[in-house]
């Protein structure tokens, strides 16, 4: 059934709403009810009024890492970017979860705290990163997390701890208890300014020289698998540069599925499909995406492997 948005006349909302307008890939099909909460009351009482009239919850965070299908998300989506606030307390950073890594580590490093380095150029959001143990150049979430305030789906906020988490590669709790990551606070070392911005500033420049950023993309597509390296088995399968649609495997790095030309989510999900056969017959090594893939297909689409 609809979301009854009636019974919360104070809240945003936006209804049949284009979700291609908040993703990096810009593609996904309408939410048919698309949420903006201002607090965290409002958050819990838009929780407790899908759950009380049984309506699906979905929270799409920052978008980065993720592919909404061409048929969109029925129920209500929730998107939180009204929850961007950033606190130092000590060593600690406590991050609201719309907050994005980006300004996190700037918050850090103005704080003069090291240990969120390895964040620096991650585009997707606290609570994202939390509930994809999120990381790169060596790095992730889990070694900085401490702890986590969580909605849940019985409109109860519960604080998780580092132990709690169940943290793993792209994985952690939240991906299964149905919870919604409030806020997070990580804990940090005191540093050098200087140093920790010198850092900060190699990654990014070493992410800019690797990763295709002047298009429009869900990040790593794939994640690593044992013993080899996904970018030159794509490569060595002889699909770089290969384009479905409007989605192209990048040039620049064939671990990348970028936005060429007006793609749509099944350009996205046909290229997927397709690398991940070719890299199975060729190798024998299956290729297990990394990208979160969520909503329906199309009305009137057929898709196998979906």
């Amino acid at each position: 059934m609809n979301f009854p948005i009636n019974e919360l006349p104070n809240i945003e909302f936006k209804l049949n709403e284009p979700l291609s307008k908040y993703t990096f890939t810009k593609t996904g099909g309408n939410a048919d009810t698309l949420a903006f909460p201002k607090t965290r009351q409002e958050l819990v009482d838009i929780v407790n009024v899908a759950r009380d009239n049984d309506v699906k919850i979905t929270v799409i965070g920052n978008a980065s890492n993720l592919i909404i299908k061409d048929g969109g998300i029925r129920g209500v989506v929730i998107i939180l970017p009204n929850f961007n606030q950033i606190k130092i307390d000590g060593q600690k950073v406590i991050a609201e979860a719309g907050a994005t890594i980006i300004d996190t580590t700037i918050a850090a490093q103005a704080a003069g705290l090291t240990g969120m380095e390895f964040a620096a150029g991650i585009p997707g959001s606290i609570g994202g990163a939390v509930f994809m143990n999120a990381g790169a150049y060596g790095g992730e979430v889990r070694d900085v997390f401490e702890s986590a305030d969580v909605l849940m789906p019985n409109g109860e906020i519960k604080t998780f701890n580092h132990d709690d988490m169940e943290f793993d590669y792209r994985k952690s709790l939240i991906q299964r208890n149905g919870g919604i990551v409030v806020s997070a606070t990580f804990a940090l070392k005191p540093g050098n300014k200087a140093d920790i911005q010198a850092e900060m500033d190699r990654l990014n420049a070493l992410r800019r020289s690797k990763q295709p950023l002047e298009y429009p993309s869900c990040g790593s597509v794939f994640q690593r698998p044992v013993g080899h390296f996904t970018g030159p088995l794509i490569i060595k399968a002889g699909l770089q540069g290969k384009i479905i649609g409007g989605a192209q495997v990048s040039m620049k790095h064939a671990g990348f599925i970028v936005n060429i030309n007006h793609a749509t989510a099944t350009d996205y999900m046909d290229l997927i499909h397709l690398i991940q056969k070719t890299v199975k017959e060729k190798f024998d090594v299956e290729l297990h995406t990394e990208v979160r893939i969520i909503g329906e297909d199309k009305v009137g689409e057929v898709r196998a492997n979906s």
